[in-house]
């Protein structure tokens, strides 16, 4: 156990905060531009699988895979990717499996963000080879894990703390996201809400570094619009409102059944009694089936979500596209492949938001509702709830749209939504549901810690227990075998000289190691207590405090004048800090009575 006076290590503690920052900065540059990088090499890889499978070509251009003509034989082409991932999985890494989101999670909840390096390489390929073959899901995901095993791989490299490597895991996440989809604020809020989970300016400005390069890597190799093409909309406020209203209600439903399907799904591929090698071959057979029908189902279809948000589609055709889609996702992703969830769930999502309003327009002719803007909220505040990420995809989709009147109905149905899927899925997400059965529960709640707020002096002890120096540890050992008030309900005290001066601090363990050493305990408390103390100031936080208490492995501190360390004037122990936290949980919990409680009846 290490002493109490020993002091922190000079590279952790001493080294100066600026200089971290400013070298985590730079590091989360390269991790940008890197993950940006990846991104278009995926973005190329998957088109050349594309080409390869479904039109028999050598060309990485990005083609849609719904334009084939292979006719029956696209329902083996899946197949063929489901196998090799199976494969991918058994014999690689089983860290490519899914949508690589909880993944990245698990590496910051239990790894202190360390990601194997296969994954890097793994991820993006299975990725690719799934998608290529027709799987229904988009590059984002894949894109966010491997961007984040590069910032974990190079936190590895550099000497950084467990801190700084999430942090660096978190920025090529953010920067794989902003390059796959040219939405560079939306890539940092998303890194905050479902990898960070705090909001300090060591992580913020790595975050907005890494983001803005990634995406200026994007411009460069990809072009500058979006992903998706959107015209001009109308989003009807503030006529349509109460309409959005009801939207939000649906797409709160829409975010539940898409976690509780998949998971749903995932379990009976558990109970199969075959090899998990060829799950994913199995849910590919089923999506080949589907996209045989329906080959708008096939590949990312980011051409189909630029249909429906710029409403080309029919409403037969988006009924069935809606359909159509979420079941290839939730079969295909449940079987164990390698995908990212956000492209699907746009595009069904979309589907069900354009169709919505096309419903309502014949029911209500005069509504002249716009199903391209209520396709547009209803992809973003469906994956928002799902997630509970539902500020990252308000931004996202406004990002996309670029039209400042997009924001109101957003943020209303988007909140809607995550409302009412709290209420129905309290305790995980589609993101956390995987972690949640592993035993990992996530607070994704943000506040401060109260911690950070209290200043020493509004829970310290004001009348600090303490003992003269003369005083003879057998004297106050035997005090304390009475349960002397003064002394016994401490578990150490403050040695002060005749003037009052604070000299030294005693412990329990002090005594009783005393008494070992000297039975008739004639030494004075002086001698056997510690004179080289730590001590705090009333005007310091309680954080601080803390942070002194764990760093010396000690249990309590004096509090001592700032301008005279001799000079006691309270005492800090761990009953003062929960103190604290107390006052954070009566301020939560604890009503008080209102002015119309207090108002007196009026006599009959």
């Amino acid at each position: 156990m290490p002493s109490p006076d020993a002091a922190p290590p000079a590279n952790s503690l001493h080294e100066p905060a600026q200089f971290r920052m400013v070298l985590i900065s730079s590091l989360a540059a390269g991790v940008g531009l890197l993950a940006g990088l990846v991104a278009y090499l995926l973005y190329r890889l998957i088109g050349l699988f594309t080409n390869a499978f479904f039109f028999h070509r050598l060309s990485a251009d990005f083609t849609s895979a719904r334009l084939n003509h292979l006719g029956p034989w696209v329902i083996v082409t899946p197949v063929i990717g489901g196998i090799v991932i199976g494969f991918m999985a058994k014999y690689g890494s089983s860290k490519i499996k899914g949508h690589g989101i909880p993944e990245a999670m698990e590496a910051v909840l239990t790894n202190r963000s360390r990601i194997q390096p296969r994954v890097a390489i793994l991820k993006p390929i299975s990725a690719a080879i799934a998608i290529g073959t027709g799987g229904p899901f988009g590059a984002e995901g894949p894109i966010i894990q491997t961007g984040g095993a590069l910032g974990s791989l190079v936190g590895q490299i550099v000497h950084t703390t467990a801190a700084e490597r999430k942090v660096l895991l978190a920025c090529g996440a953010a920067a794989g996201m902003s390059a796959t989809f040219n939405t560079p604020i939306a890539g940092v809020i998303l890194a905050i809400e479902l990898l960070l989970f705090e909001f300090k300016s060591r992580s913020f400005i790595p975050l907005v570094i890494a983001s803005t390069l990634a995406t200026a890597v994007h411009l460069q190799l990809l072009g500058g619009g979006p992903m998706f093409e959107v015209a001009a909309m109308d989003f009807g406020i503030p006529h349509a409102l109460p309409f959005y209203l009801l939207l939000g209600g649906v797409c709160g439903l829409a975010a539940v059944a898409f976690s509780k399907a998949l998971y749903w799904v995932e379990d009976q591929f558990e109970k199969l009694p075959i090899d998990e090698l060829w799950w994913p071959a199995i849910g590919a057979l089923g999506l080949g089936i589907i996209g045989y029908f329906v080959p708008r189902v096939l590949g990312v279809g980011y051409d189909t979500i630029s249909d429906i948000l710029n409403a080309r589609l029919a409403l037969g055709l988006v009924l069935v596209v809606m359909v159509a889609k979420a079941v290839a996702l939730v079969v295909s992703l449940g079987s164990g492949t390698s995908g990212g969830l956000l492209a699907p769930m746009f595009m069904s999502s979309a589907a069900l938001g354009g169709a919505f309003a096309m419903v309502l327009n014949r029911i209500f002719p005069s509504a002249h509702l716009s199903p391209g803007a209520f396709a547009l909220v209803a992809m973003g505040a469906v994956f928002g709830a799902a997630s509970r990420a539902t500020f990252t995809f308000i931004i996202f989709a406004f990002e996309i749209t670029r039209d400042y009147n997009a924001v109101l109905p957003l943020m209303l149905v988007s909140v809607l939504a995550d409302g009412l899927a709290m209420l129905l899925m309290p305790h995980a997400s589609i993101m956390t549901e995987k972690l949640a059965r592993r035993g990992l529960r996530i607070h994704q709640d943000y506040e401060t810690d109260i911690l950070h707020h209290v200043r020493v002096e509004e829970v310290m002890d004001r009348t600090p227990p303490t003992i003269p120096a003369s005083t003879t540890v057998g004297e106050l050992a035997e005090r304390i075998a009475r349960r002397d008030p003064e002394v016994s309900r401490h578990q150490a005290l403050l040695v002060v000289d005749g003037n009052g001066s604070l000299e030294s601090i005693i412990t329990r363990g002090d005594i009783l190691r005393a008494l070992d050493r000297e039975p008739s305990g004639a030494a004075t408390v002086q001698e056997c207590g510690s004179s080289k103390l730590v001590v705090t100031y009333p005007d310091e936080l309680l954080s601080e405090a803390v942070h002194k208490i764990l760093r010396h492995n000690i249990g309590r501190l004096p509090v001592v004048d700032r301008r005279n360390p001799k000079q006691v004037v309270g005492y800090l122990g761990r009953p003062n800090i929960m103190a604290a936290r107390l006052r954070r949980l009566e301020e939560e919990h604890i009503r008080e009575p209102g002015w119309l409680a207090a108002t007196p009846k009026t006599p009959s």
